[in-house]
Formats: C-alpha cells, sequence, structure tokens
C-alpha cells in the first residue's frame, strides 16, 4: 500500500507517542523492557494498519530508529519490493508449514523450490525467502537446529486422559454479513490434548473476553471440566473474569510464554485443518450470518473431523479416543449455578432519574439507589434480558429495560428510603407505600 505524506506524518507522530516517554532512558536501563512490555499489552488505533496492537520489539525498534535519526527516522519507508505482492496466500503456507513439519532439515530456498514443484506454481507467486523465514518463525518451526545442544528443553507432550489438558486460541476466519454489511470473523477454539476433540468452537465478530467465556461455558456443558486450560497471552485469556471463571471451577489457567508458539503446535495444525478442509466449502449461503456459519462449523465438525482417522492418534478418530479415555472427566457440580458464574459485571452510578446505563441501553433501578454505585451483571450476549444489580455485596433486584412509555402513567412518589440490609427481596420497593400499589390498581 502506498502511503501518501500525511498519513505517513500520522504514523510517525503514532510511533513517537508510544516511545516519547521512553526516549531519555538508556537503553539496557532497568525497567526499560517490562515498560515496553506493559505498552505492547494495550489495544491502540493505529494510523494505516488494521491491526490494535504493537509488539515489544518493534517498540524497541522505533525507540533506536528515533535515537539515531530523531523524528524524521520514525516515517515508514517505502518497501523495497514495491508494487509486487508479498502476502503468501492462505494455501502456500499451509503448504509451506506441513513441508517443514516432515522435512525440518530442509534450508528455506529448497523447501520454496519444493512448494513451488508439489503446488505446480512458478514466478507468479512471489516468494521471498525472508518472508518465508518470518511465516515458519512465527509457528516455532526455524529453531530446530538438528545435531546441536540448545539451553532451551522443548519436548513433544501428550496427555493420556481426556479432560487433562485444554489448549485455546484464535484464528482469523472468513468476511460474514452482520448488521447489513461485511465483517471479519474470528473463530475462538479449544482442543483438547489427549484425544483431539473439539469441546466447542465458534466464529465471532470480536476475539476479546466477552466473546471467548460464551465459547467456554458451552465448551464445560458438553465436555465437562478441564484439568488445566493453556492459553496465550491475547486480551481475550488475560481478563480478571477469565481467571476468576477457572478458578471457582478449579481450572488451573496456564499462559504461554510470549513469542513461544511452539507449546500450542497441535491447536495450529487444527487451525490448518480448518482452513484447508471446511473453509474452501462454504457457500455464500453459508456466510449470510454468523448463525449460518456457525452452523456450518458444527456440521463439518461432528460430521467429519470428530470421525476422521487422525495421524496424530496413530489413525484413531478423535472421537473414538475420547470415548477410551473420558472416564475420569469431570462435571460441573449440582451446586454450580453457571449462568450465575458467566455473567460479566460493570459498576455503575445510578442516576437522579433512577436510571443506569450499559452498553447503550438504559435500565430502571429502585429509587432508593439514587447516586449510589452499584455492581450490574449481566450476559454479553443477551443485549437488554434484565440484569441483575447488586449493592454492598448483595444481590438487591433484577433491572429492567425503562418502558419510557408506560413511565408516563407512574404515579410519582418523593419520599425514598435507605435501602435496609434486612430488607427482603419480595418486599415492594423502598418509598413505594402499599397504599400506592393499591390506588394504582383502583385507577
Amino acid at each position: 500500500m502506498t502511503l501518501d505524506d500525511k498519513t505517513r506524518e500520522r504514523i510517525a507522530l503514532f510511533r513517537y507517542g508510544l516511545i516519547a516517554d521512553l526516549a531519555h532512558r538508556q537503553e539496557g536501563e532497568r525497567g526499560l523492557y517490562a515498560l515496553l512490555r506493559e505498552k505492547a499489552e494495550k489495544v491502540y488505533e493505529i494510523p494505516g494498519s488494521r491491526r490494535s496492537r504493537v509488539a515489544a520489539e518493534t517498540l524497541r525498534e522505533w525507540l533506536a530508529l528515533y535515537r539515531r535519526g530523531g523524528f524524521e527516522a520514525l516515517h515508514p519507508k517505502p518497501r523495497c519490493d514495491q508494487g509486487r505482492a508479498r502476502a503468501i496466500p492462505q494455501e502456500m503456507a499451509d503448504l509451506l508449514c506441513a513441508l517443514k513439519e516432515e522435512t525440518p532439515a530442509l534450508s528455506v530456498n529448497l523447501l520454496i523450490d519444493r512448494a513451488r514443484a508439489q503446488a505446480g506454481i512458478g514466478d507468479e507467486v512471489h516468494l521471498a525467502p525472508a518472508t518465508v523465514h518470518r511465516l515458519l518463525s512465527r509457528h516455532g518451526l526455524m529453531d530446530k537446529k538438528l545435531g546441536l545442544p540448545t539451553s532451551k528443553d522443548r519436548r513433544r507432550f501428550a496427555f493420556d486422559k481426556a479432560g487433562e489438558l485444554w489448549m485455546s486460541d484464535v484464528m482469523h476466519g472468513p468476511a460474514v454479513m452482520a448488521d447489513g454489511r461485511k465483517r471479519k470473523s474470528y473463530l475462538l477454539a479449544l482442543l483438547d490434548d489427549a484425544t483431539r476433540i473439539v469441546p466447542y468452537a465458534a466464529f465471532a465478530l470480536s476475539e476479546n473476553a466477552a466473546a471467548f467465556l460464551p465459547v467456554l461455558r458451552q465448551a464445560v456443558l458438553r465436555r465437562g471440566v478441564p484439568t488445566r486450560l493453556y492459553v496465550d497471552n491475547g486480551s481475550a485469556y488475560r481478563s480478571h473474569h477469565l481467571s476468576l471463571v477457572c478458578a471457582k471451577l478449579g481450572i488451573a489457567l496456564i499462559h504461554a510464554r510470549p513469542y513461544q508458539p511452539q507449546g500450542k503446535g497441535k491447536q495450529e495444525r487444527w487451525f490448518r485443518t480448518v482452513r484447508m478442509q471446511l473453509l474452501p466449502t462454504l457457500a455464500p449461503s453459508d456466510t449470510a450470518s454468523l448463525a449460518a456459519l456457525n452452523r456450518r462449523l458444527w456440521a463439518w465438525v461432528e460430521g467429519e473431523y470428530h470421525h476422521s482417522p487422525h495421524k496424530g492418534l496413530d489413525g484413531v478418530t478423535p472421537l473414538d479416543r475420547w470415548t477410551m479415555s473420558a472416564q475420569d472427566v469431570r462435571l460441573v457440580g449440582p451446586g454450580v449455578d453457571l449462568d450465575e458464574l458467566f455473567l460479566f459485571e460493570q459498576k455503575r452510578k445510578v442516576q437522579r432519574d433512577r436510571t443506569v446505563s450499559l452498553n447503550g441501553i438504559v435500565y430502571e433501578v429502585d429509587a432508593s439507589l439514587v447516586g449510589e454505585t452499584v455492581t450490574l451483571r449481566f450476559d454479553p450476549q443477551r443485549p437488554g434480558r434484565p440484569v441483575d444489580v447488586h449493592f454492598k455485596g448483595r444481590k438487591v433486584e433484577q433491572a429492567k429495560r425503562v418502558d419510557l412509555y408506560a413511565n408516563c402513567f407512574v404515579k410519582r412518589d418523593h419520599t425514598t428510603k435507605a435501602l435496609q440490609p434486612d430488607r427482603r427481596l419480595d418486599d415492594p420497593p423502598a418509598g413505594l407505600a402499599l397504599r400506592d400499589l393499591t390506588s394504582r390498581e383502583e385507577d
């Protein structure tokens, strides 16, 4: 993409804004890398890019550029391969990774030649060695120095029993119609390490915690409670709510080390299977809505993937392996309310008109709570439904969406009382006398 001068200036200003408070620190100074990591975990609106995060190493590179050449050095430079396609098609990327896994000793150039020959393509698809090297590095396929000792003790692992370890990751999916326009989708998936069963997976319009937690809830309902959950450091997996849910269910939440994708190779291979077997078969009707896309996904998972012999399981199907090793899977206890456990929380101050706003929707609460800060517990997947209102550590009522028309005929009572700790939930709201209820019925 060719950038005009104004866009290049905006990008340079954005880069400087991120490193301005670090520019006068010395390279190697104590605490510098921690600050870079802290900035890398935040979400930004990046000019000229669809990404929302900046890696710590990228910030370090910008800092070095600024120290060497000042503000002008932060302007993006024209690419040396401008005018040539630099993105590797997804089918070719999957083929390159598969060939490298089969023959790790292949050099990058030999790998490119073999991939071209197998795919039957020539120079019309540009495969720069540096680009292929970055692709393989992202998938953890370039650090295998055969015959040489390494300081990192990496070993293949596989659990014996179903439910001992689930892993989760996010894959960019196809465009889907939503709200009258095409939007990008994300596939959030869980995979059981021992059996390769998919406890649950779903396409969503975002990759945050609000999208992932319903996926985890469905997985627990279908396949029980895992002992461990292995995830990366994305925003969907770093939320306080996810940590709380895992703690209450007795799940050990394990985060992968940054820039160490090797531990989730099985998940990456499943995503590759999705891209090679499912996505090419999607019809326009399958992407007409998110619900249609998820129906097509589960028809493939339950009808094909779970019943297909798996190379990593010595030819056994995931469903058969689950059947053989699922005797110790933990089920949700009778005293656990999953609906309550997976509710999100937000604090709000009650306005003078006894309302609170949540995600653009206005709810009406008890008049005695005016001016107080309450905690709202809600399901983000069901906007507009009644929300639970908690005050001083206990649930006091369920707030419903404001009915503006009905409020035109409600008789106002200006006498309010403080909410008493011993008030029963089925008592009339504080400030509303029984005679008002009677008179309203007579009216």
